[in-house]
């Protein structure tokens, strides 16, 4: 007892509080829920009739809130509880009856609430898409009308709703039954009908339904719904869908009409009137529309719409290309305009949309004098003097016209008048541009692209009244470089593509703008050889190419083939410009260095690794050679410094690169080991001799490499005799183990190393120095001794160097070395040819 009240309590409470809006629907389903389960739970074996009443009543209400909440599902056992205790009480009642009287009035008691349930369980059973079940219950409800007249209209309602529901669902067979249904019950009882403006709407969705449903099968079914909907009630959507349904049966033009006439005796809006019209038309009545569109204007001559008309007959004749007689309608509507008979704003602004679109497919067909008289048409309705940006519109359409026309003047004058509407509009400024290019007045061209970039930059800040965005700005700035490059004027589309290369955000637009900047200019440097275009290429346009192809990772319009295939673009045209460039060896530099730094967003592929050795073996070579010339020691320093970076870079490509294939005959080996001795050298670099160690250990070295590097060691400021001494040692070595001794490379090394041992004027040399001088002399008469080809020359020079080298022992004393050394010059004496006899 006490949990019962508790249940009845919770229920009461959820009641109170639904009033005062303190609970949500779905909060109170499931209090109800709460509480009528616990009172079924307290269920006797034999409840009063009390109980059972509120049960079925709880148990309605439950389930009635979870359908109306969408949760049908737990709807259906609370409507069984309900169903149940029904039975219960009828039984109780007929217990306790004493005649056919209490009988009948117990019967009718119980089946009130028995409707309601029958009622709630189609509603489930529709929810969840059982519709058997539904029928079954609504069929049980109608037989029960006999009895519950008053529940006629709201079954009928019932049976409609399902009509709709099925009908949204597109289930048009279940809907059609419902409909049915709804009209059939609606007839039942007048009294308590819905009503015929009720029936006729159902009528109408039931003509819909049949319509949709399946169109060829079902159209007398349709056509038949929808004059029962009529004679019910008339209504404007009645009648436009009887109109509807006899096009779709194919209906003579004779039925049609006299369908669409039943307009005009009714009171329809003219709305539905030029709806009707218009369908008229989709279906190819056209006949029949025009009939019925000049019968409008007598029926609706009060009406301030009454310029409707007119615009659909405008536009009907013109959507069957009768352009003509469309030209007279609206040359009847401008001498209206100024005889008292105005167009309403809103029928006007249509109007001018309609003479735009005629004039603007004239246009795009190049039919340039038509579209001006349409446009011409439209300028008729506006004050002269008028301010008006859509004027300014078009003002500047019509200079359009003129431009391709040929007729300059009047364009200037259409452009003049759309500066007067909207001088700050960038269309009006791109207007004065295509004029001052055809006429090839450069500088007004190039002050017309500085107006028009500087309201694209204010655009792109906030819209203007037009919604013009920052791509529409940008967009005319392409399109009037692209002018300007039709008409062989490059001045003036460097400044339109200079703004689009600084502002575009587009990565797609930006590259097409600075590759045809770029090729602009090189035209420029091929031609006229201008220092300054090739500074602005090598400083704005690669740069700003390089800065958006390394923000372009995180732009997903810019795909990655998209990254690469510009960047090798940008690559190979810095290849070119350097290789162009020998003459001007810094330029030549930092184009080899900016191909490097493009390349690097390539795929990695030999062929993209060999360019960018390439591109810094170059740069190293450059840096080398200016660090040769005449500068300062601290710009040397620079230079050889970064010849290194250079060097270190490529070798770690290098070393990638010889993991793809054989390079045996490639000298990039020996070049980065030349090009770094010679900047560490030069740089006085401490780890100098520590590179140099692993070089003597090469088996492969050759001869010419030991010589450079000889004299290079030897080259200001470089200042090291002893790596120089042991590279020409190291050479000799080589040449001597040659199968055939080449004499004049080898005379020139050995020249070469006496002259760096024993120098001219030397006195005080040692005697371990002396005897490494001599054996180097040794050497020279073994070879001048075994071949006929030592040059005579090299052959004097040793001996007048060994003779002198004697003289010079002799003056200090030495005898006896005086007499080897002069003896060795004697020897070399015997080797001479033609100048033996002049030295003997």
């Amino acid at each position: 007892t006490q949990v019962e009240e508790a249940a009845v309590s919770l229920w009461n409470w959820a009641v109170t509080k639904h009033m005062s809006s303190v609970v949500s629907d779905e909060q109170r389903a499931k209090l109800r829920f709460v509480a009528c389960r616990l009172v079924c739970l307290c269920e006797g074996s034999d409840p009063p009739e009390g109980t059972i009443r509120r049960q079925i009543l709880m148990s309605m209400k439950t389930g009635k809130g979870w359908i109306d909440l969408g949760r049908a599902d737990l709807a259906d056992g609370f409507l069984e509880i309900a169903m149940s205790s029904i039975e219960k009480l009828y039984a109780k009642l007929l217990n306790g009856s004493d005649g056919e009287a209490d009988t009948y009035v117990h019967k009718a008691d119980v089946e009130k609430n028995l409707f309601k349930v029958l009622s709630y369980q189609a509603e489930s059973a529709v929810a969840q898409g059982d519709f058997q079940k539904a029928v079954t219950c609504v069929q049980r409800c109608r037989d029960m009308l006999i009895r519950l007249t008053k529940e006629t209209c709201y079954l009928s309602i019932l049976c409609y709703n399902f009509g709709v529901e099925t009908y949204e669902c597109k289930r048009y067979e279940q809907s059609s039954f419902w409909l049915s249904q709804s009209y059939d019950i609606g007839k039942m009882d007048t009294k308590y009908s819905i009503g015929k403006e009720m029936q006729a709407k159902v009528l109408r969705l039931l003509a819909t339904t049949y319509l949709e449903w399946d169109c060829s099968l079902y159209l007398d079914k349709a056509l038949k719904a929808i004059n029962l909907a009529n004679q019910e009630n008339l209504h404007p959507a009645g009648l436009f869908l009887k109109v509807k349904i006899l096009l779709k049966s194919g209906a003579s033009d004779e039925d049609t009409s006299s369908a669409v006439a039943e307009f005009l005796h009714h009171d329809v809006s003219l709305d539905f009137c030029l709806n009707a019209a218009k369908l008229l038309l989709e279906h190819g009545r056209e006949s029949v529309a025009f009939d019925f569109l000049r019968s409008l204007p007598e029926r609706y001559e009060s009406s301030p719409d009454l310029g409707k008309i007119t615009l659909l007959h405008i536009e009907f004749l013109l959507q069957n290309n009768r352009e003509l007689l469309a030209k007279q309608k609206v040359e009847e509507i401008i001498i209206g305009h100024y005889t008292g008979k105005q167009l309403l704003p809103e029928a006007l602004n249509r109007l001018h949309v309609i003479l735009w679109d005629r004039a603007a497919r004239h246009y795009e067909a190049k039919s340039y004098s038509e579209a001006l008289q349409w446009y011409n048409y439209s300028v008729s309705f506006y004050i002269p003097g008028q301010i008006d940006q859509n004027l300014a519109k078009l003002q500047r359409n019509m200079a359009s016209c003129y431009l391709h026309l040929k007729q300059v003047d009047k364009a200037k004058e259409a452009v003049k008048e759309a500066e007067r509407c909207d001088p700050n509009s960038i269309f009006t400024k791109f207007s004065v541009y295509k004029i001052a290019v055809m006429e090839k007045d450069t500088d007004k061209a190039v002050e017309a692209v500085i107006e028009m970039g500087k309201l694209a930059e204010k655009l792109s800040q906030h819209e203007d009244k037009l919604g013009v965005d920052e791509n529409t700005g940008n967009n005319l700035l392409s399109l009037a470089a692209q002018i300007a490059l039709e008409n062989e004027q490059q001045v003036v589309a460097v400044k339109a593509l200079e703004y689009l290369s600084e502002h575009l955000q587009d990565c797609q637009q930006l590259f097409a703008a600075l590759k045809c900047l770029v090729r602009i200019l090189l035209s420029k440097i091929m031609a006229e050889n201008e220092e300054k275009s090739v500074s602005y290429v090598l400083n704005n346009m690669f740069s700003a190419a390089h800065k958006r192809l390394a923000e372009s990772f995180t732009e997903e319009k810019f795909t990655g083939d998209m990254r690469i295939l510009e960047a090798h673009w940008f690559r190979k045209v810095a290849w070119n410009l350097a290789v162009q460039f020998r003459g001007c060896p810094k330029k030549m530099r930092d184009f080899f260095l900016l191909s490097f730094k493009l390349s690097q967003f390539c795929p990695s592929d030999k062929a993209v690794l060999l360019a960018q050795k390439t591109c810094l073996l170059m740069a190293a070579a450059v840096d080398l050679e200016m660090g040769r010339q005449q500068v300062s020691p601290s710009e040397q320093t620079e230079l050889f410094t970064q010849a290194l970076q250079h060097l270190q870079a490529c070798k770690e490509i290098w070393k990638v690169l010889k993991l793809t294939g054989d390079f045996a005959k490639d000298p990039t080996d020996t070049l980065l080991l030349l090009y770094e001795f010679e900047a560490r050298s030069k740089l006085n670099d401490p780890t100098l001799h520590n590179l140099m160690e692993s070089v003597w250990e090469q088996p492969q070295i050759e001869v010419k490499t030991l010589e450079i590097i000889a004299s290079l060691a030897m080259e200001s400021p470089a200042r090291y005799p002893v790596l120089c001494k042991k590279a020409l040692k190291s050479a000799l070595n080589l040449h001597r183990k040659q199968t055939v001794i080449d004499a004049v490379k080898f005379s020139k090394c050995l020249n070469s190393l006496i002259n760096l041992s024993l120098p001219t004027g030397l006195t005080d040399l040692d005697a371990c120095g002396l005897q490494e001088v001599w054996d180097y002399f040794e050497d020279g008469l073994s070879v001048v001794s075994s071949t006929d080809t030592y040059p005579e020359m090299e052959i004097l020079w040793l001996m007048t160097r060994a003779w002198n080298t004697g003289i010079f022992q002799y003056t200090v004393g030495k005898y006896k070395e005086a007499e080897q050394w002069c003896g060795l010059g004697m020897r070399f004496l015997g080797r001479l040819g033609s100048l033996k006899k002049s030295y003997e």
